[in-house]
C-alpha cells in the first residue's frame, strides 16, 4: 500500500492531507453498534496508519498544507465530542504507537455531562420494555415517534436507527427534553460518566495531544441564527482556554456536512471571525493544498481488514 499512497499522495504542492475522523474507542465490542471501534481494532488500525502514512498534529498539518511543504503520505488523526474512553482506551494507543491526535470537545457535556444521543442509546439498551410507547412525542418535522418493538439486539439497533436520526435536527433544547422524555418511558437513568471530565482533558494535553472546540451543546449549527452559532462556537473555545491556559486553535462543527449540519456561506465565515486558525467538517475527501483552512475535510474508513481499509483510503484520495 505504501508505494500507492506516495503516488496519490506525494510531497510539496500536489500534497493530500487524509484526516482521519474517530468518536469513541470502546473497551469491548457494543452488539448495538458492531461497527464502532473498540480497543483492539483501534490497535490494529493505528499500526496500519502508522506503517503507511506520515502522521503529524492537525494543525501543523494543515499549514504545511497550504504552504506547500507537507511530506508525501501525510495524515492526521482527530476525536469528536469528548467521550471519557477517548483519555482511558484510545490515549494509551496512541502512546504506544507515538503518534499525536486531535480531540474536539464539546464542553457542556464535560465532568457529568450527557450528549443527547447517548441518553436515547442508553434508554432504549437499558429498557425492560417489550415495546417504547413514545406516542405524543415529536421529532423534528412534528411527526409522532409512535412504538418501537425492543426485543433482541437487532430490534433495539433498528429502533435506535429511526429515533436517532428523527430527533437529531430538534433545536438543541427541545431534543434535550425529546431524549429525557424517552427515557423516562422507557423507565431508565441513563448513564452520567460517558463523558470526559476537565481533569482527562488536561491530561489529553499534558500527554501532547491537541484540543480543539467543538461548540458547548452540540447544535446543528444550521438550524441556530448566526448570532446563536457564533455563542456555541466561541464559548467553546473559551471554556476550553481557561481549561488549558492556552489559545485554543481548532474547529470542529458537529455532525460536520456542509449544506445539512453547517451552512459553508455562512459559519466558516463565523469561525475565521472568531479567530482560529482552521476548521474541520466530515465531508468525506482528502484535502488538497488551496481548499479552505475553514472546511478541511475527513473521512475513516471502517473495514476491519487490512487490505479492503488500505484501498478505501486510496479512494479518499482521488476525491
Amino acid at each position: 500500500m505504501k508505494p500507492l499512497f506516495s503516488l496519490l499522495s506525494p510531497q510539496g504542492a500536489r500534497a493530500r492531507l487524509t484526516v482521519l475522523i474517530f468518536h469513541r474507542v470502546l473497551r469491548e465490542p457494543d452488539p448495538l453498534f458492531p461497527d464502532e471501534v473498540d480497543a483492539a481494532c483501534f490497535d490494529e488500525l493505528l499500526g496500519w496508519v502508522k506503517s503507511w502514512f506520515n502522521v503529524l498534529p492537525l494543525d501543523a498539518a494543515i499549514r504545511q498544507l497550504h504552504d506547500g511543504s507537507l511530506p508525501a503520505r501525510a495524515a492526521a488523526l482527530s476525536f469528536d465530542d469528548g467521550y471519557a474512553d477517548n483519555h482511558d482506551v484510545a490515549l494509551p494507543l496512541l502512546r504506544k504507537h507515538g503518534l499525536p491526535c486531535s480531540f474536539f470537545v464539546a464542553t457542556g457535556f464535560l465532568d457529568g455531562g450527557r450528549m443527547w444521543n447517548d441518553t436515547l442509546i442508553e434508554a432504549v439498551r437499558l429498557s425492560q420494555l417489550p415495546t417504547l410507547d413514545l406516542r405524543g412525542l415529536v421529532d423534528g418535522r412534528g411527526e409522532d415517534l409512535g412504538q418501537h418493538v425492543l426485543g433482541d439486539d437487532a430490534g433495539r439497533r433498528a429502533a435506535l436507527g429511526r429515533l436517532i436520526e428523527r430527533v437529531k435536527y430538534l433545536p438543541p433544547e427541545p431534543r434535550v427534553a425529546c431524549v429525557d422524555a424517552i427515557a423516562a418511558r422507557a423507565e431508565v437513568r441513563p448513564l452520567d460518566d460517558l463523558m470526559m471530565s476537565s481533569e482527562q482533558v488536561r491530561g489529553l494535553r499534558r500527554a501532547g495531544m491537541q484540543i480543539g472546540a467543538h461548540t458547548v451543546s452540540h447544535p446543528i449549527l444550521a438550524t441556530l441564527d448566526p448570532r446563536q452559532a457564533a455563542d456555541e462556537i466561541g464559548r467553546s473555545r473559551d471554556v476550553l482556554q481557561a481549561l488549558l491556559g492556552e489559545k485554543v486553535g481548532l474547529f470542529a462543527y458537529p455532525n460536520g456536512k456542509p449544506g445539512t449540519d453547517y451552512l459553508p456561506e455562512v459559519h466558516p465565515a463565523i469561525v475565521r471571525e472568531l479567530g482560529f486558525d482552521a476548521a474541520v467538517s466530515t465531508r468525506w475527501a482528502a484535502a488538497s493544498r488551496g481548499d479552505d483552512v475553514f472546511q478541511i475535510p475527513r473521512f475513516t474508513p471502517w473495514d476491519r481488514g487490512r487490505l479492503k481499509f488500505g484501498l478505501r483510503l486510496a479512494r479518499n484520495l482521488v476525491n
